[in-house]
């Protein structure tokens, strides 16, 4: 995860047949759409995975049907982390890593209460670190249960240790991003960036990559972005994007991620649109919405003559 290649890493969806079993044969696919877009990595058993809607066997199950289909292509990193004693939490991340990701992901917002202190969370952070002998670690400022942020001097404390190797960033602001990428920079280690907004300035600024919703929709786009952010012969076409990811963000973001799974129904993919965590309702409005982005994505798509798996 730490390579110096701009690079998108995915936060998986998990396919659901419409009785609410996990379908393994649509998860087959999507991760080689995945691939075939030509992501560098991915992150599986992620809040858009619905992993708070697993039990702890589906989660075991998902991860490793994933990395089977990888089966070695890129890197893997799935979250071990689901509250309760760290001691607990610390047992989950070792049944994870022993799967063979390259990192097992801790979400933040369940390493302290939401009116802990900096401390409290620093002190459960080494203890994890402690507990769970030399597995390569990353974090995740997931929303859910909240969304707890690290600061750039905590990031690079923890960054410090040899262990933190991987950071999905949700902070929404370029200058801590710049801060916590100046304070870990000479470190195996890297930061992914959540907020498409600045997506092109926080590649300029020295980010690993992005890892990004945007990617259930169109992950060729986002490594397209990151394979030319910085090409001075494509600098129009990449503002194009960058605007067109912008304008569009309200209509990725709304019942999501049922959006996203009709988004791929679109696409040609045999994905339900079910989930199970109650996101609103997708009404004919919100299906109309997603349809005319499918629209404009495929008249981008072909002006920027970028190839697709389905």
């Amino acid at each position: 995860m730490e390579n110096s290649q701009k690079g998108f890493i995915p936060v998986m969806l998990t396919p659901f047949l419409d009785n609410g079993n996990i379908d393994f044969t649509a998860l087959t696919q999507l991760t080689e759409i995945y691939l075939q877009a030509g992501s560098s990595g991915l992150f599986a058993n992620c809040l858009s995975s619905e992993m708070f809607e697993l039990t702890d066997r589906e989660r075991i199950q998902a991860i490793k049907h994933v990395l089977k289909v990888v089966d070695g292509a890129v890197p893997v990193v799935a979250t071990g982390t689901f509250g309760g004693a760290i001691s607990r939490q610390a047992d989950f991340v070792k049944e994870v890593s022993d799967l063979g990701v390259e990192a097992v992901i801790a979400i933040t917002g369940l390493l302290a209460d939401e009116n802990d202190s900096d401390e409290v969370f620093d002190e459960n952070v080494f203890d994890l670190l402690n507990q769970t002998d030399n597995i390569p670690i990353g974090f995740y400022e997931c929303p859910v249960p909240y969304k707890r942020v690290l600061k750039p001097q905590q990031l690079s404390n923890f960054v410090d240790t040899g262990r933190v190797i991987y950071h999905k960033d949700t902070c929404l602001d370029l200058a801590q991003i710049k801060e916590k990428l100046a304070l870990t920079q000479g470190h195996k280690f890297g930061l992914y960036d959540a907020y498409i907004v600045h997506a092109v300035e926080s590649l300029e600024a020295g980010s690993a990559g992005l890892s990004c919703i945007q990617g259930n929709y169109f992950p060729e786009l986002i490594v397209w972005l990151c394979d030319h952010y910085n090409d001075s012969s494509v600098a129009e076409e990449v503002k194009i994007v960058q605007q067109f990811l912008i304008d569009n963000m309200d209509v990725m973001h709304n019942v999501y991620p049922i959006v996203s799974k009709y988004f791929l129904q679109k696409r040609g993919l045999d994905i339900s649109t079910f989930t199970r965590r109650a996101v609103g309702n997708f009404s004919p409005r919100v299906m109309k919405a997603v349809e005319k982005l499918f629209d404009d994505y495929t008249s981008l798509r072909s002006e920027l003559n970028i190839q697709v798996y389905i």
